[in-house]
């Protein structure tokens, strides 16, 4: 039996059958883009521990700060005694994020917990209790997230009842038959027949939303929701879990619009793979929940701080945001040849930067979704030696989360092998 086969039966024996796997390999050492199983072989990893590993597995500067970390305190709690890793981030996080006027910034361990902590701000800063979310977005798996989180299967299935004061418009997606207009007619619906305009805390979205399909938010929406919310008294939430710290080709996907939040979530990347996420907000808005009010035990923890501090020499000294946009062009215009074989059936192309994705709709059709061909591929690349993800509303998008450090040699092999495996699954 491989090791991988022992490691499986292992872990269905031991591990909550709720915690679902990819795949069936288990992971032993990894470096920038590549990983190897406990079986000895090598995969390229296009999917980056979904989308924490921008700056790539165990970078050097990342690891040195780390390591020098861990040479003095590794946890004290940061309401207990606190410690300068976690503050000279904070300084970094409020002078890059595009939030408007003086920022301040609260840090804890996962981007659910980030989620989490903006709506109870938003709704300690306006005392009001409702959030707007849109269709197709993933926000977290604790019950008030998987609330906002506009997707049923397999995330909500079985945990109801979901808190109160929960709505959603749909997202607009041109491709599939939702525009702006329809956006914002669900959200003026929303008001009139759900919830008064005067209720409601926060609208919460994506700038390119995740599990829905990687689709990115169009200037227009942004631009319309700003004004919803400055009419209203609404803040506007910013959630980069996904999309911040380089994978856009800015530090923050919301840098790509003409208009800020008030609030902004952000995890994953942040610390290249140690648990960090953080919420960065006006001033105001932030701190508007007494002492005590936020906060977590291992919240901001100091090895998980140092790590980020390292993601954020790497983003600056090795040109990681002009990488990324040249990286989402190459992918880009790889699968585009492919596309043009319409027996592939490969659908809309989307990305912002190097947050890269598209559809496999079935063969000679317009837009009909394939998520079966979806299914195969990211298991025949699995076999071929390329770990893949898919997602979407219609399940049928492939989406790449590969390090944006990868070497250019291992990214032309990357892409041989999904050519190869797509053309297997097609047949």
């Amino acid at each position: 039996m491989s090791k991988n086969a022992e490691l499986q039966q292992r872990r269905v024996d031991a591990v909550a059958r709720g915690v679902g796997n990819a795949t069936q390999l288990f992971a032993v050492r990894a470096e920038n883009a590549e990983i190897w199983d406990a079986d000895g072989k090598r995969y390229i990893d296009f999917a980056g521990g979904i989308g924490v590993m921008n700056t790539g597995h165990r970078h050097p500067k990342v690891m040195a700060r780390i390591q020098k970390q861990l040479e003095g305190v590794v946890h004290s709690c940061f309401q207990v005694m606190p410690y300068e890793p976690y503050i000279e981030l904070a300084e970094q996080l409020n002078k890059r994020a595009p939030i408007d006027g003086k920022a301040k910034t609260l840090f804890i361990t996962t981007g659910a917990e980030a989620v989490e902590n903006a709506v109870k701000i938003a709704r300690a800063y306006t005392k009001r209790p409702g959030v707007i979310a849109f269709g197709g977005g993933y926000h977290g798996r604790t019950l008030l997230t998987l609330g906002l989180t506009g997707k049923v299967a397999p995330y909500k299935i079985g945990f109801g009842p979901f808190p109160a004061d929960i709505f959603h418009a749909r997202f607009p997606h041109p491709y599939h038959g939702v525009t702006v207009a329809d956006t914002l007619q669900d959200i003026a619906n929303l008001f009139k027949y759900d919830i008064e305009a005067s209720r409601v805390a926060a609208i919460i979205i994506e700038p390119v939303i995740g599990e829905g399909g990687f689709v990115p938010a169009p200037q227009e929406l942004m631009r319309a929701l700003r004004a919803i919310c400055d009419e209203h008294g609404i803040l506007l939430i910013a959630d980069e879990v996904q999309s911040g710290f380089a994978r856009t080709g800015k530090l923050f996907a919301m840098e790509h619009f003409d208009v800020k939040a008030d609030l902004i979530t952000t995890a994953k990347s942040l610390a290249g793979g140690m648990p960090l996420s953080g919420v960065v907000g006006r001033a105001e808005v932030i701190d508007a929940p007494a002492a005590g009010g936020l906060g977590g035990t291992y919240g901001g923890n100091p090895v998980a701080c140092a790590a980020a501090l390292g993601v954020l020499e790497v983003i600056d000294s090795e040109n990681i945001l002009e990488r990324s946009t040249q990286l989402g062009e190459t992918l880009a215009a790889y699968v585009g040849n492919l596309a043009k074989e319409p027996t592939l059936g490969i659908g809309e192309i989307r990305h912002l930067g190097a947050m890269f994705a598209f559809e496999l709709i079935k063969p000679g059709t317009v837009n009909t979704p394939d998520d079966v061909a979806a299914k195969a591929l990211t298991a025949k690349a699995a076999e071929l030696g390329l770990i893949l993800l898919s997602c979407g509303v219609y399940a049928n998008s492939i989406r790449v989360l590969v390090p944006i450090t990868i070497e250019d040699t291992v990214l032309a092999e990357a892409l041989a092998i999904l050519e190869k495996a797509l053309r297997a699954v097609r047949g």
